[in-house]
Protein backbone atom coordinates (compact mmCIF):
# COMPACT_ATOMS: atom_id res chain seq x y z
CA UNK A 1 0.00 0.00 0.00
CA UNK A 2 1.22 3.31 -1.04
CA UNK A 3 -0.27 5.89 1.41
CA UNK A 4 -2.87 5.44 4.29
CA UNK A 5 -5.55 7.90 5.87
CA UNK A 6 -4.23 8.34 9.89
CA UNK A 7 -6.41 6.26 11.75
CA UNK A 8 -5.41 7.89 15.23
CA UNK A 9 -5.43 11.64 14.64
CA UNK A 10 -8.55 12.82 15.17
CA UNK A 11 -7.70 11.87 18.67
CA UNK A 12 -5.08 14.37 19.04
CA UNK A 13 -8.33 16.26 20.46
CA UNK A 14 -9.28 13.67 22.48
CA UNK A 15 -6.67 12.74 25.27
CA UNK A 16 -10.12 11.79 27.43
CA UNK A 17 -9.51 8.20 25.83
CA UNK A 18 -6.50 7.29 27.60
CA UNK A 19 -8.54 4.80 29.83
CA UNK A 20 -10.00 2.89 27.20
CA UNK A 21 -8.01 -0.29 26.04
CA UNK A 22 -7.10 1.65 22.94
CA UNK A 23 -5.22 4.12 24.64
CA UNK A 24 -1.82 2.55 24.11
CA UNK A 25 -2.31 2.66 20.18
CA UNK A 26 -4.07 6.18 20.13
CA UNK A 27 -0.71 7.04 22.45
CA UNK A 28 1.71 5.87 19.40
CA UNK A 29 -0.01 7.19 16.81
CA UNK A 30 -0.63 10.97 18.32
CA UNK A 31 3.12 11.20 19.68
CA UNK A 32 4.21 9.54 16.02
CA UNK A 33 2.29 12.17 14.43
CA UNK A 34 3.76 15.12 16.52
CA UNK A 35 7.58 13.96 16.25
CA UNK A 36 6.99 13.90 12.45
CA UNK A 37 5.46 17.63 12.78
CA UNK A 38 8.08 18.76 15.43
CA UNK A 39 10.52 17.74 13.08
CA UNK A 40 9.26 19.87 9.87
CA UNK A 41 10.33 22.82 8.51
CA UNK A 42 9.29 25.18 5.89
CA UNK A 43 10.13 24.55 2.53
CA UNK A 44 11.18 28.31 1.90
CA UNK A 45 13.63 27.89 4.47
CA UNK A 46 15.13 24.75 3.51
CA UNK A 47 15.39 25.99 -0.02
CA UNK A 48 17.34 29.38 1.59
CA UNK A 49 19.57 26.90 3.82
CA UNK A 50 23.22 27.13 1.53
CA UNK A 51 23.97 23.73 2.59
CA UNK A 52 20.89 21.82 0.95
CA UNK A 53 21.78 19.07 -1.21
CA UNK A 54 20.82 19.95 -4.60
CA UNK A 55 18.41 17.13 -5.25
CA UNK A 56 16.72 17.95 -2.82
CA UNK A 57 16.39 21.44 -3.66
CA UNK A 58 15.16 20.14 -7.22
CA UNK A 59 12.51 18.29 -5.37
CA UNK A 60 11.12 20.44 -3.36
CA UNK A 61 11.23 23.25 -5.76
CA UNK A 62 8.70 20.72 -8.11
CA UNK A 63 6.79 20.40 -4.58
CA UNK A 64 5.82 24.07 -4.84
CA UNK A 65 4.98 24.33 -8.42
CA UNK A 66 2.87 21.07 -7.83
CA UNK A 67 0.94 22.49 -4.79
CA UNK A 68 0.60 25.62 -6.32
CA UNK A 69 -0.90 24.04 -9.25
CA UNK A 70 -3.25 21.42 -6.77
CA UNK A 71 -4.61 24.85 -5.91
CA UNK A 72 -4.96 26.65 -8.78
CA UNK A 73 -6.26 24.35 -11.42
CA UNK A 74 -7.52 21.30 -9.16
CA UNK A 75 -9.18 23.27 -6.97
CA UNK A 76 -7.45 21.10 -4.00
CA UNK A 77 -7.30 22.55 -0.14
CA UNK A 78 -5.56 25.68 -0.18
CA UNK A 79 -4.03 24.89 3.55
CA UNK A 80 -0.37 24.53 5.27
CA UNK A 81 0.05 20.75 3.91
CA UNK A 82 2.68 20.23 1.80
CA UNK A 83 4.56 23.51 2.10
CA UNK A 84 7.04 22.16 5.13
CA UNK A 85 9.82 19.65 4.52
CA UNK A 86 10.37 16.76 7.26
CA UNK A 87 13.55 14.20 7.28
CA UNK A 88 12.77 11.06 9.29
CA UNK A 89 15.69 8.80 8.58
CA UNK A 90 13.73 6.17 7.90
CA UNK A 91 12.40 4.02 4.92
CA UNK A 92 8.45 4.54 6.05
CA UNK A 93 6.44 6.90 7.67
CA UNK A 94 4.20 4.46 9.00
CA UNK A 95 3.35 0.72 8.64
CA UNK A 96 0.10 -1.08 8.38
CA UNK A 97 -1.16 -4.13 8.93
CA UNK A 98 -4.10 -5.20 7.05
CA UNK A 99 -6.03 -9.26 7.65
CA UNK A 100 -8.38 -11.11 5.81
CA UNK A 101 -10.10 -14.75 6.35
CA UNK A 102 -8.03 -17.55 4.27
CA UNK A 103 -10.86 -18.16 1.94
CA UNK A 104 -12.01 -14.11 1.50
CA UNK A 105 -10.56 -11.08 -0.50
CA UNK A 106 -12.70 -8.89 2.11
CA UNK A 107 -9.81 -7.12 4.40
CA UNK A 108 -10.75 -6.98 8.03
CA UNK A 109 -11.24 -3.71 10.04
CA UNK A 110 -10.77 -1.45 13.25
CA UNK A 111 -12.99 0.93 14.27
CA UNK A 112 -12.71 4.37 15.62
CA UNK A 113 -14.16 7.92 16.93
CA UNK A 114 -14.47 10.33 13.90
CA UNK A 115 -12.79 8.05 10.74
CA UNK A 116 -15.31 4.92 11.34
CA UNK A 117 -13.86 1.96 10.49
CA UNK A 118 -10.94 1.26 7.91
CA UNK A 119 -9.61 -1.65 6.74
CA UNK A 120 -5.66 -0.92 8.20
CA UNK A 121 -4.20 -0.60 11.45
CA UNK A 122 -1.69 1.80 11.55
CA UNK A 123 2.14 2.06 13.77
CA UNK A 124 4.95 4.49 13.61
CA UNK A 125 7.16 1.76 14.59
CA UNK A 126 7.59 -1.43 12.40
CA UNK A 127 8.25 -3.82 15.39
CA UNK A 128 4.59 -2.85 16.87
CA UNK A 129 3.14 -3.46 13.20
CA UNK A 130 4.73 -7.09 13.30
CA UNK A 131 3.64 -7.77 16.80
CA UNK A 132 0.33 -7.04 15.87
CA UNK A 133 0.81 -9.08 12.17
CA UNK A 134 2.20 -12.23 14.13
CA UNK A 135 -0.97 -12.17 16.61
CA UNK A 136 -3.34 -12.41 13.56
CA UNK A 137 -1.49 -14.85 11.83
CA UNK A 138 -1.85 -17.03 14.81
CA UNK A 139 -5.26 -16.55 14.45
CA UNK A 140 -5.16 -18.23 11.27
CA UNK A 141 -5.50 -15.17 8.78
CA UNK A 142 -4.25 -14.27 5.86
CA UNK A 143 -1.51 -11.00 7.02
CA UNK A 144 0.43 -8.45 4.89
CA UNK A 145 2.53 -5.33 7.03
CA UNK A 146 3.15 -2.61 4.55
CA UNK A 147 5.56 0.21 4.76
CA UNK A 148 3.54 3.40 3.94
CA UNK A 149 5.65 6.89 2.87
CA UNK A 150 2.76 9.03 3.06
CA UNK A 151 -0.94 9.54 4.66
CA UNK A 152 -3.26 11.87 5.15
CA UNK A 153 -4.61 13.40 8.78
CA UNK A 154 -7.70 14.83 6.50
CA UNK A 155 -6.60 18.77 7.71
CA UNK A 156 -6.78 18.36 10.71
CA UNK A 157 -2.93 19.11 10.79
CA UNK A 158 -0.36 20.32 8.29
CA UNK A 159 1.17 17.45 6.55
CA UNK A 160 4.48 18.01 5.62
CA UNK A 161 6.42 16.82 2.71
CA UNK A 162 8.50 13.72 4.11
CA UNK A 163 12.20 12.82 3.02
CA UNK A 164 10.18 9.07 2.62
CA UNK A 165 8.53 10.45 -0.61
CA UNK A 166 10.39 13.74 -1.53
CA UNK A 167 12.93 11.59 -3.82
CA UNK A 168 10.04 9.84 -6.19
CA UNK A 169 10.15 10.81 -9.83
CA UNK A 170 8.05 14.14 -10.23
CA UNK A 171 5.04 13.01 -12.05
CA UNK A 172 4.67 10.36 -8.92
CA UNK A 173 5.14 12.98 -6.24
CA UNK A 174 2.24 14.51 -8.20
CA UNK A 175 0.01 12.08 -7.99
CA UNK A 176 0.96 11.50 -3.91
CA UNK A 177 0.23 14.92 -3.09
CA UNK A 178 -3.09 15.39 -5.60
CA UNK A 179 -4.24 11.91 -3.86
CA UNK A 180 -3.43 13.02 -0.01
CA UNK A 181 -4.75 16.88 -0.72
CA UNK A 182 -7.97 14.50 -2.45
CA UNK A 183 -8.93 13.15 0.86
CA UNK A 184 -9.03 16.29 2.60
CA UNK A 185 -11.67 17.49 -0.04
CA UNK A 186 -14.14 13.73 0.36
CA UNK A 187 -13.46 11.36 3.55
CA UNK A 188 -16.43 9.03 3.84
CA UNK A 189 -16.51 7.26 7.57
CA UNK A 190 -16.61 3.40 6.82
CA UNK A 191 -15.81 3.13 2.90
CA UNK A 192 -12.29 2.65 2.74
CA UNK A 193 -12.37 1.42 -1.21
CA UNK A 194 -14.48 4.46 -1.59
CA UNK A 195 -12.12 7.43 -0.04
CA UNK A 196 -9.14 5.86 -1.94
CA UNK A 197 -10.72 5.02 -5.59
CA UNK A 198 -11.68 8.82 -5.23
CA UNK A 199 -8.32 10.22 -4.63
CA UNK A 200 -6.48 7.73 -6.85
CA UNK A 201 -8.70 9.35 -9.60
CA UNK A 202 -7.84 12.61 -8.53
CA UNK A 203 -4.08 11.74 -8.85
CA UNK A 204 -4.33 10.54 -11.83
CA UNK A 205 -6.77 13.08 -13.67
CA UNK A 206 -4.48 15.22 -11.84
CA UNK A 207 -0.92 14.33 -13.31
CA UNK A 208 -1.87 14.17 -16.51
CA UNK A 209 -3.11 17.78 -16.15
CA UNK A 210 0.02 18.88 -14.72
CA UNK A 211 2.46 17.36 -17.36
CA UNK A 212 0.43 19.46 -19.73
CA UNK A 213 1.96 22.18 -18.41
CA UNK A 214 4.41 24.40 -20.08
CA UNK A 215 7.78 23.18 -19.34
CA UNK A 216 6.94 19.63 -17.82
CA UNK A 217 7.01 18.03 -21.32
CA UNK A 218 10.44 15.97 -20.34
CA UNK A 219 9.03 14.34 -17.25
CA UNK A 220 6.00 12.78 -19.16
CA UNK A 221 8.17 10.39 -21.11
CA UNK A 222 9.50 8.54 -17.89
CA UNK A 223 6.42 9.16 -16.02
CA UNK A 224 4.24 7.03 -18.68
CA UNK A 225 7.06 3.96 -18.97
CA UNK A 226 6.37 3.86 -14.96
CA UNK A 227 2.51 4.46 -15.31
CA UNK A 228 2.05 1.82 -17.91
CA UNK A 229 4.19 -0.79 -15.94
CA UNK A 230 1.86 0.12 -12.96
CA UNK A 231 -1.23 -0.23 -15.43
CA UNK A 232 0.24 -3.43 -16.03
CA UNK A 233 0.71 -4.87 -12.69
CA UNK A 234 -2.71 -3.87 -11.33
CA UNK A 235 -4.51 -5.69 -14.48
CA UNK A 236 -2.68 -8.89 -12.97
CA UNK A 237 -3.58 -8.32 -10.04
CA UNK A 238 -7.12 -7.79 -10.92
CA UNK A 239 -7.49 -10.68 -12.72
CA UNK A 240 -6.22 -12.85 -10.00
CA UNK A 241 -8.26 -11.51 -7.91
CA UNK A 242 -11.60 -11.96 -9.85
CA UNK A 243 -10.37 -15.51 -10.03
CA UNK A 244 -10.06 -15.64 -6.34
CA UNK A 245 -13.41 -14.69 -5.80
CA UNK A 246 -14.77 -16.84 -8.05
CA UNK A 247 -12.80 -19.74 -6.12
CA UNK A 248 -13.99 -18.61 -2.86
CA UNK A 249 -17.59 -18.84 -4.09
CA UNK A 250 -17.13 -22.23 -5.77
CA UNK A 251 -20.20 -24.82 -4.17
CA UNK A 252 -18.31 -27.82 -5.91
CA UNK A 253 -14.76 -25.80 -4.18
CA UNK A 254 -16.10 -25.33 -0.71
CA UNK A 255 -18.02 -29.06 -0.68
CA UNK A 256 -15.06 -31.09 -1.74
CA UNK A 257 -12.64 -28.65 0.75
CA UNK A 258 -10.39 -27.83 -1.89
CA UNK A 259 -10.96 -23.86 -1.53
CA UNK A 260 -7.22 -23.41 -0.04
CA UNK A 261 -5.91 -25.60 -2.56
CA UNK A 262 -7.16 -23.53 -5.34
CA UNK A 263 -6.16 -20.42 -3.91
CA UNK A 264 -2.65 -21.87 -3.77
CA UNK A 265 -2.43 -22.59 -7.38
CA UNK A 266 -3.67 -19.40 -8.68
CA UNK A 267 -1.17 -17.44 -5.96
CA UNK A 268 1.49 -19.81 -7.89
CA UNK A 269 -0.21 -18.59 -11.45
CA UNK A 270 0.30 -15.26 -10.44
CA UNK A 271 3.80 -15.69 -9.20
CA UNK A 272 4.76 -16.83 -13.31
CA UNK A 273 2.61 -13.96 -14.81
CA UNK A 274 4.74 -11.43 -12.84
CA UNK A 275 7.42 -13.14 -14.13
CA UNK A 276 6.91 -13.11 -17.43
CA UNK A 277 5.73 -9.11 -16.61
CA UNK A 278 9.27 -8.48 -15.29
CA UNK A 279 10.91 -10.40 -18.08
CA UNK A 280 8.82 -7.69 -20.78
CA UNK A 281 10.47 -5.04 -18.82
CA UNK A 282 13.58 -6.09 -18.80
CA UNK A 283 14.30 -6.87 -15.72
CA UNK A 284 12.90 -3.80 -13.98
CA UNK A 285 12.19 -5.28 -10.16
CA UNK A 286 10.20 -2.54 -8.61
CA UNK A 287 7.25 -5.04 -7.28
CA UNK A 288 10.17 -7.86 -6.52
CA UNK A 289 8.91 -6.67 -2.78
CA UNK A 290 5.14 -6.96 -3.73
CA UNK A 291 5.38 -10.40 -4.98
CA UNK A 292 7.91 -11.74 -2.32
CA UNK A 293 6.38 -11.04 0.54
CA UNK A 294 2.83 -12.12 2.01
CA UNK A 295 1.43 -12.60 -1.19
CA UNK A 296 -2.05 -13.72 0.38
CA UNK A 297 -5.78 -12.25 0.69
CA UNK A 298 -4.73 -9.39 2.87
CA UNK A 299 -2.32 -8.19 0.12
CA UNK A 300 -4.56 -8.50 -2.77
CA UNK A 301 -7.31 -7.62 -1.28
CA UNK A 302 -5.59 -3.77 -0.39
CA UNK A 303 -4.60 -3.29 -3.82
CA UNK A 304 -8.15 -3.33 -4.98
CA UNK A 305 -8.97 -0.32 -2.36
CA UNK A 306 -7.04 1.69 -4.57
CA UNK A 307 -8.38 0.66 -8.28
CA UNK A 308 -11.80 -0.69 -7.86
CA UNK A 309 -14.54 2.35 -7.95
CA UNK A 310 -11.29 4.63 -10.50
CA UNK A 311 -13.21 4.20 -14.24
CA UNK A 312 -16.70 5.31 -12.28
CA UNK A 313 -15.10 8.23 -10.53
CA UNK A 314 -13.47 8.53 -14.05
CA UNK A 315 -16.54 8.57 -15.85
CA UNK A 316 -18.07 10.63 -13.15
CA UNK A 317 -15.39 13.78 -13.78
CA UNK A 318 -16.16 13.64 -17.81
CA UNK A 319 -20.00 13.53 -16.94
CA UNK A 320 -19.36 17.02 -15.08
CA UNK A 321 -17.37 18.40 -18.08
CA UNK A 322 -14.00 17.68 -16.38
CA UNK A 323 -14.79 21.00 -14.09
CA UNK A 324 -13.10 19.17 -10.61
CA UNK A 325 -15.57 21.56 -8.36
CA UNK A 326 -18.51 20.05 -9.82
CA UNK A 327 -16.74 16.88 -9.83
CA UNK A 328 -16.46 16.99 -6.12
CA UNK A 329 -20.15 18.20 -5.41
CA UNK A 330 -21.32 14.99 -7.10
CA UNK A 331 -18.78 13.21 -4.98
CA UNK A 332 -19.84 14.60 -1.80
CA UNK A 333 -23.42 13.94 -3.00
CA UNK A 334 -22.89 10.38 -3.74
CA UNK A 335 -20.77 9.83 -0.89
CA UNK A 336 -24.10 11.07 1.55
CA UNK A 337 -26.04 8.47 0.16
CA UNK A 338 -26.32 4.62 2.21
CA UNK A 339 -23.25 2.30 1.21
CA UNK A 340 -25.28 0.10 -1.01
CA UNK A 341 -27.22 2.72 -2.70
CA UNK A 342 -23.92 4.28 -3.83
CA UNK A 343 -21.88 1.33 -4.61
CA UNK A 344 -25.32 0.61 -7.29
CA UNK A 345 -24.71 3.92 -8.13
CA UNK A 346 -20.65 3.83 -9.13
CA UNK A 347 -21.21 0.46 -11.06
CA UNK A 348 -24.24 2.08 -12.74
CA UNK A 349 -21.39 5.42 -13.67
CA UNK A 350 -18.77 2.87 -14.80
CA UNK A 351 -21.61 0.68 -17.19
CA UNK A 352 -22.45 4.52 -18.66
CA UNK A 353 -25.96 4.80 -17.26
CA UNK A 354 -26.07 8.50 -15.76
CA UNK A 355 -29.81 8.49 -15.58
CA UNK A 356 -30.05 8.74 -11.77
CA UNK A 357 -27.61 11.86 -12.19
CA UNK A 358 -29.01 15.72 -12.36
CA UNK A 359 -27.06 17.12 -15.24
CA UNK A 360 -25.97 20.24 -13.37
CA UNK A 361 -23.79 17.56 -11.59
CA UNK A 362 -24.48 19.02 -8.36
CA UNK A 363 -26.21 16.13 -6.36
CA UNK A 364 -28.12 12.96 -6.82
Amino acid sequence: MRRSVLVALAVLFAGFLGACSTGAYFWQATTGHLKVLASAKPIDAVLATPDTPAKLRTQLKYVQQIRAFSVTRLGLPDNRSYRSYADLNRPYVVWNVVAAQPDSLTLNTWCFPFTGCISYKGFYKEEDAVKLGNSLRSEGLDVAVLGVPAYSTLGFTPDPVLSTFVYFPAGELARLIFHELAHQVIYIADDTMFNESFATAVEELGVNEWLNQEGNAPLRAPYEVFDGRRAAFRLMLARAQDDLRAIYSDPALVESGTVLQAKAERLALLRTEYSGLKASWGGWAGYDRFMADDLNNAKLGVSGLYTRHVPAFKALFVHCESNFPDFYKAVDALGAKPAAERDGLLQAIRSGDFSQIDLGCSGF
